[in-house]
């Protein structure tokens, strides 16, 4: 008999299987969903070991708890390479900043600019901030002006999350993706393996016409004139 968790103690997640399930009578399932009701705990094992399966407790803290046909080491198996999917696709959200003046020139613009569209194609967030000196912050518009402009921008790409908000010296507004992290990902991967791929194309295409320019020249050059016997006499040699 399992002895009883004390105060503080890790509480296990192992699902209870076959002579570990310590009640009198359990709800039973079948193994294919189908309810089988309320039996005692006795006639379930028996069923469970007739069809070669295992009685697993899904739901322990039912009344009374329920139970269910299954191969469990199957089970076991499936849940775990989810668990891996999921570990693999998750990923974390990552907040990039950029900080903007209220009178930047155009210049410069466009080069924040395409800071803030490479992180939205990478799936990162963006925070924009607008940082005002002196007399420039008593004229919040031309920071949500600026903002403004910049959302609409890279509204193909993002979308305003948090609107405009001026803290002291500084006008902030977060821009999120509308493609998640995990699906631009993707997207980057898929790019880089074509752009892979037409380069070893274009090498391999180069190579092929390298070769068939030199097998032509090989073909169209002149052949040379055979040498008669008096021509690679010398001279001065007498007959």
């Amino acid at each position: 008999m399992v002895s009883p968790q004390t105060t503080g103690g890790s509480i296990s997640t192992e699902l209870r299987v076959n002579d570990r399930i310590r009640v009198p009578e359990v709800r039973l399932v079948g193994p294919g969903g189908e309810q089988v009701g309320i039996v005692r705990i006795e006639d379930a094992l028996r069923l469970a070991a007739e069809a070669d399966l295992d009685l697993v407790e899904v739901a322990p803290t039912a009344r009374p708890p329920v139970c269910r046909l299954m191969d469990y080491g199957k089970f076991k198996y499936e849940a775990a390479q989810k668990a891996r999917e999921s570990r693999r696709n998750q990923t974390n959200t990552v907040i990039k900043e950029m900080k903007l003046r209220p009178k930047i020139d155009q210049h410069d613009y466009a080069t924040k600019k395409g800071h803030v569209v490479r992180f939205l194609k990478a799936g990162d967030k963006v925070k924009i901030t607008i940082m005002f000196r002196g007399r420039e912050q008593h004229r919040p518009e031309l920071g949500y002006r600026l903002l403004q402009k910049l959302a609409e921008d890279v509204e193909d790409l993002g979308i305003v999350e948090a609107h405009p908000r001026q803290d002291g010296r500084n006008m902030t507004m977060v821009i999120a993706p509308l493609k998640k992290k995990s699906e631009a990902q993707a997207e980057v991967r898929a790019e880089k393996a074509q752009s892979t791929a037409e380069k070893v194309a274009e090498r391999e295409a180069d190579a092929a016409a390298d070769k068939a320019h030199r097998e032509a020249a090989h073909k169209t050059a002149a052949p040379k004139k055979p040498r008669r016997r008096s021509e690679n006499l010398d001279p001065d040699m007498e007959a």
